[in-house]
Parts: C-alpha cells; sequence; structure tokens
C-alpha cells in the first residue's frame, strides 16, 4: 500500500478527480475503510443513478461514489444528501467531462475540489522527505535518487507500473492502459467516435512536447475538422491526462492570450504511446510534470505553471509565480552546464522589477551556483516537493 502525499481534512467532502488508474480509489478506500464504496462502473448502480439518485445518495450517511462523472444529475442528490442530511460524500472522476456540468456547480461550497495526480517521483518510497528548491539532498541520498531516477524518466508514476517489479511488467501495463484507459474508455466517456483520431491527437502532442499548441497541425496530423481536432485535444485536459502552461507576460489578462504549451501529466504516458521523442522532450516532461503534480497536491500555493518566450525567440522553460516572487526554471537534459545555460534566466531578471530566484535542473549530480542561478540535479526531485 502506497501512501499518499494529498491530506483530506476528515469531516469534509471531496471531489477527486485525475487520470484512471492513478489510485483515487485505492486512495479513498485505504483513508475511509468504513465508507460505503459504490461505483458507477457497475451497471446496478449505474442504472440506480439514472432511475433514483436520491435514493442512490441516501444509501449510506458516509459514501464513496468512484466515476461520477457517468451520471451529472447525481449531483442534486448529493446536494441533497449533504444539506438535509448531513451525510459526507466524496465524489471521483477519471474525467472532468461531466464534473464540469452545471449540476454540479451547485455543490460550490459544500463539496471541495482536488485533483489526485499519479504519483511524484518517490512517493511510493514514503513521505516527502524535504524542499527541492529550498534543501540540497546529502550524498548518499542524491545517489539513491540518481539510480532511482531513469525508472522514474521512462515509465513515470502509475501506481501499479510503480510497483511492479520488472520493467518489462511495467512495460506491458503500459502499452495496455494505451489501449483502454488512453482511448477506448476515454472515447466512450467524451462521446468520441474516432479512437484512431483520438490516438492521432495523443501521438502529435507526444511529438510536440515542449513547442506551441496550435490546433491547425493537430488537424493536419490527425486528418480531423478543426472543431473535432479542438475538442479531443481538449478532452486530453479534462481528462487530466495532459496540461497546459500559458506564456508568462504583459500582465494576467493578456497572459491565456498568449499560445499554450501541452504535456502530459505523466511520463509513462509518453511510453506507453510507442514513438521515440527526443531526450530533451522526455526530461522537459518529466520536471515540469512533476511540478504540476506538487501544485495539484496543494505544495506551491500557485494557480498555472507558466514559460516565457521574447519576439526574439529567447525562452525561460518555466515560470511559477507567488505571490511575494517569481521562480525562473530552465531544464537541460544534459550532465554538465554552462554559463550559456543560464544566459536567458539573467537576461529575464534585468527585466523584471519583481524578486525572482532562478534555477537550472540539469542531469547532474552535483548542486552548483552559476552566476548566482541555483544548480539543482533533477533527481532530487525523488522524495522532494
Amino acid at each position: 500500500m502506497i501512501t499518499r502525499w494529498l491530506r483530506l481534512i476528515k469531516g469534509n467532502s471531496y471531489v477527486i478527480t485525475g487520470p484512471r488508474r492513478a489510485g483515487k480509489t485505492t486512495y479513498l478506500k485505504a483513508l475511509f475503510p468504513d465508507y460505503k464504496y459504490i461505483t458507477l462502473d457497475d451497471f446496478d448502480y449505474l442504472e440506480m443513478a439514472q432511475k433514483d439518485p436520491k435514493a442512490l445518495a441516501l444509501l449510506h450517511p458516509r459514501l464513496i461514489i468512484d466515476e461520477a462523472q457517468r451520471v451529472p444529475k447525481i449531483s442534486i442528490a448529493v446536494k441533497y444528501a449533504l444539506d438535509e442530511k448531513q451525510s459526507i460524500i466524496h465524489l471521483t472522476g477519471s474525467s472532468k467531462i461531466g464534473l464540469l456540468d452545471a449540476g454540479f456547480e451547485t455543490l460550490a461550497g459544500r463539496i471541495i475540489p482536488q485533483s489526485l495526480p499519479t504519483l511524484c517521483f518517490g512517493e511510493d518510497a514514503g513521505e516527502w522527505t524535504h524542499r527541492i528548491f529550498e534543501d540540497q539532498l546529502g550524498h548518499i541520498e542524491l545517489k539513491e535518487a540518481q539510480r532511482k531516477l531513469e525508472s522514474g524518466l521512462t515509465y513515470g508514476g502509475f501506481p501499479e507500473v510503480a510497483l511492479a517489479d520488472e520493467f518489462s511488467e511495467k512495460e506491458t501495463i503500459l502499452k495496455n492502459y494505451r489501449d483502454t484507459y488512453f482511448t477506448r474508455d476515454l472515447a466512450f466517456l467524451s462521446n468520441i467516435e474516432s479512437v484512431e483520431g483520438l490516438m492521432a491527437i495523443l501521438k502529435h502532442l507526444q511529438q510536440s512536447i515542449g513547442s506551441l499548441t496550435q490546433v491547425s497541425n493537430f488537424r493536419r496530423e490527425s486528418g480531423l475538422s478543426h472543431p473535432s481536432a479542438k475538442k479531443y485535444l481538449n478532452v486530453l485536459y479534462q481528462s487530466e491526462l495532459a496540461f497546459k502552461i500559458y506564456g508568462h507576460q504583459f500582465g494576467p489578462a493578456k497572459r491565456l492570450l498568449k499560445a499554450a504549451k501541452s504535456y502530459y501529466a505523466d511520463n509513462g504516458v509518453i511510453f506507453a504511446l510507442g514513438d521515440s521523442v527526443s531526450k530533451g522532450q522526455w526530461v522537459e516532461n518529466f520536471v515540469i510534470s512533476e511540478l504540476e503534480k506538487r501544485r495539484k497536491l496543494g505544495f506551491y500555493p500557485i494557480d498555472q505553471l507558466y514559460y516565457y518566450q521574447t519576439n526574439s525567440g529567447g525562452e525561460i522553460d518555466l515560470i511559477m509565480e507567488f505571490e511575494d516572487h517569481l521562480k525562473l526554471i530552465e531544464i537541460k537534459s544534459s550532465d554538465k552546464v554552462s554559463k550559456k545555460d543560464v544566459r536567458n534566466l539573467l537576461s529575464y531578471q534585468k527585466t523584471v522589477k519583481r524578486e525572482t530566484k532562478a534555477y537550472l535542473f540539469y542531469l547532474g549530480e552535483t548542486y552548483l551556483e552559476l552566476e548566482g542561478v541555483q544548480v539543482i540535479p533533477i533527481a532530487a526531485f525523488y522524495r522532494g516537493v
């Protein structure tokens, strides 16, 4: 049993979203063993939810309803149970599709939204041990983390994959996920007619890691219409298999108008799809997705991750905007760094009036300081927040 880093306050009701196979059900069952568990993947409960949602919501005063997005109107019955019967109900969904239905808006203030991503790097080894940006791992701890890094980069953090002992078993599990949860199940949940089109979108996103997300390119590569390509891409975001980061420029209003970049929520998705990507894309997706996981778990009090790009093509891989400072982050897929690797960070620092802290993550094994930039081994993500 893996002890997850997510912390829920007992007595509150939650709606927990996250990719399929991220461990939502296992987590809730372990945390609330006395709650009655039902899943709308079960046809009998699904039929009951459709015909008499109130009866289902009143089955037990302490209830876990899995895959709640299958019947959005159940939200009305859940609201009644919370308000009139003081029930505590936890809902889970492998997709925000359905959970974004207007009915669920009536639960605002009554039920707390929370995301449970796949495992952070090292989460399967126990509780977190250090702060990535503030602390430095000792020599022994860093060596252990370095030994684990290749597997984390390659196979990601789906719990079932992390618990598999053999690499061949991890590979089999991920390929099965590709053929079921990432395609057929997702197509069914989202009313997508073309599984082949969805797979084409998945594969093009894989090839586009680190580049601007242009729907026109997805349309061309998939053979879908522009509206369909946009819909299929949004399905990946709503299922939390992928996420977007926006350009950090010109203030909050215009920030979201800048073209987004897209990343997979877990490197295991990249491996499952099978096509080759560059080492730089593997490493960039790993670092950014690991930070996004920790953001979703509440370790970073920020709403969004950003990138920065100048008109002349200069770029910073990631910006984290905190209330009192900006964290500027560059990512390198090499085990050595030089002054040119921090050039963009230093240049950006000169243009902003806010306090900034600059970092460079790389594949080396030594903490360094370069021109005032903190250089951190990517292995330091192991059991770090």
